[in-house]
């Protein structure tokens, strides 16, 4: 974590004495579409069993990014309030009694998009850092999640975006995990995060 801002710092230092730089603000909205298998947690002496529940939920993202223009080609960082939610059925394996539960989740993510132009149309790709701000919303009454959630990890982030008037900025992104390959790459965790779609509008100054 510290590492990683760090190196935003020292990037924003050096890029505007080698290309242009803007600064912008943007705000948008996500899907998330969760593929899991279903699982068995225990608590208080009971076992419940959880299952995804069907049906897309929404999630909201807002924050600053700086764009450092090279020729063609462009870096982009971010920083990023998210927030998410997935509802799960959650069953009591001893009384099969059924309850929906919402999984909440607040982060911060920090993508570092790499892209090239063409014309107003842009091409990215790039990392994502993230850490989740506080544990997320209990699924049973007292599971462990804060030791869970408290690192940083890593996924990726793809998609197309349009500049209108040198302005104002559209993104289509798809977000996805790395961990289906392998849970570590050296140092860096690789979390197994839901694939999700990414709309946002942004204006830069």
């Amino acid at each position: 974590m510290k590492k990683l801002f760090v190196l935003l710092i020292a990037a924003c230092i050096a890029l505007p004495a080698i290309s242009q730089v803007k600064f912008g603000l943007k705000v948008g909205a996500s899907t998330t579409s969760i593929s899991m298998d279903d699982i068995n947690l225990s608590s208080g002496g009971a076992t419940y069993l959880v299952e995804k529940a069907e049906g897309a939920k929404y999630g909201f993202h807002a924050g600053v990014f700086l764009r450092a223009n090279i020729s063609k080609l462009y870096i982009q960082p971010e920083i990023l309030f998210a927030t998410r939610s997935t509802d799960y059925t959650v069953t009591n394996t001893s009384t099969m009694v059924d309850s929906l539960k919402t999984q909440s989740f607040n982060r911060l993510d920090i993508p570092v998009m790499i892209g090239v132009k063409l014309g107003p149309v842009r091409i990215n790709a790039g990392p994502v850092g993230s850490v989740n701000i506080g544990s997320p919303k209990e699924l049973i009454d007292n599971p462990d999640f804060e030791a869970t959630y408290a690192a940083m990890t890593f996924g990726y982030q793809a998609g197309i975006g349009v500049d209108v008037i040198k302005k104002l900025t559209i993104d289509l992104r798809y977000e996805g995990s790395l961990s289906k390959y392998q849970s570590k790459l050296g140092d860096i965790a690789l979390d197994d995060r839901p694939n999700a779609f990414l709309l946002s509008i942004g204006y830069m100054f």
